[in-house]
């Protein structure tokens, strides 16, 4: 690759990107390129990431915040892929630090990695002057993993294949949720092995399918009949792997939740509450419980990543 003069040292750019919560996950066949073929409802909600891309000599990647320790910080990093492949793409020099400041949890079933690599398109692009259109970073997004194209979306949207073909799906009013912060992760690629096994067993339930009723009360931001259609294949995965989340899933529903599902793979658990007191008093209910490291509030839909500053 030619080396390309870097932009100003001065110049910064920083993005805000959301977290996802499934409210419907089919986990279909495994398909030949291994990955499994999925229909999925992705709502960004408001507890989010930022990245900050400094113009610098050569890439690199600095993190701080929730569970920023237990994260690469070489080329093993998504974000750090994100902006290699941005560069080669676009035939610049692959020349940014990357400060990433993280609120999602790591392996916790809510894209906090793949966030960080579509706030990492944006915040180079944008710093690069590299011209890409919307569409193009989603293309290059579908390229480094199933959930990074969503988070460059936001708001609510059906995704098929891998997850990474989008349609924007309508939604009216805003949905409150807790979010019940495991103290480990769930590795995704765990997760989807885990199910193929019990399904294998005959001791979990064959694909969900298409989410019609969901999609229904979403647009009529009917929040009882949306909790009553949430929908994860992978939650039986999740339990199998983690039995302590069954104790969180059933304090956050007697603590009087709408409803309550394992985010994606888990083990983050997210509840449904009929408005922003109903969700602060959950919150608070749930961490004394002692069944979760700690709780947030969130509310979607929200817009996907951002340029902020």
């Amino acid at each position: 690759m030619v080396r390309m003069p870097s932009v100003d040292s001065a110049h910064t750019v920083r993005v805000r990107v959301p977290a996802k919560i499934n409210l419907h996950l089919s986990v279909g066949a495994l398909r030949g390129d291994g990955f499994h073929e999925l229909m999925t409802v992705f709502q960004a909600v408001d507890l989010a990431d930022e990245v900050t891309a400094r113009a610098a000599l050569g890439l690199a990647v600095r993190m701080t915040g929730e569970g920023a320790a237990t994260l690469p910080s070489g080329s093993e990093n998504i974000a750090w892929r994100a902006a290699s492949r941005l560069a080669e793409d676009a035939a610049v020099a692959p020349d940014v630090l990357l400060e990433i400041s993280k609120a999602i949890p790591v392996a916790g079933g809510m894209a906090g990695g793949s966030a960080d690599a579509a706030a990492t398109l944006l915040a180079c692009a944008t710093l690069w002057r590299t011209r890409s259109t919307k569409a193009e970073l989603l293309d290059l997004a579908g390229l480094l993993g199933s959930d990074v194209a969503f988070p460059l979306l936001g708001g609510t949207a059906l995704g098929t294949g891998r997850g990474e073909v989008l349609t924007p799906v309508l939604t009216t009013g805003e949905f409150h949720w807790v979010l019940a912060l495991a103290a480990f992760g769930i590795s995704a690629g765990d997760a989807y092995r885990e199910l193929d096994r019990l399904r294998a067993a005959g001791n979990a339930p064959e694909p969900a399918g298409k989410p019609e009723v969901l999609l229904d009360a979403l647009r009529a931001g009917d929040a009882q009949r949306v909790g009553a259609a949430l929908t994860n294949d992978l939650q039986p995965a999740a339990l199998a792997l983690a039995p302590a989340l069954r104790r969180t899933l059933a304090a956050g529903l007697d603590l009087g939740a709408i409803a309550g599902i394992v985010c994606g793979s888990g083990p983050t658990c997210a509840f449904l509450c009929a408005d922003a007191r109903a969700a602060n008093r959950l919150a608070a209910s749930l961490a004394a419980e002692d069944v979760c490291r700690t709780t947030r509030v969130a509310t979607g839909p929200v817009p996907g990543a951002r340029v902020v500053a």
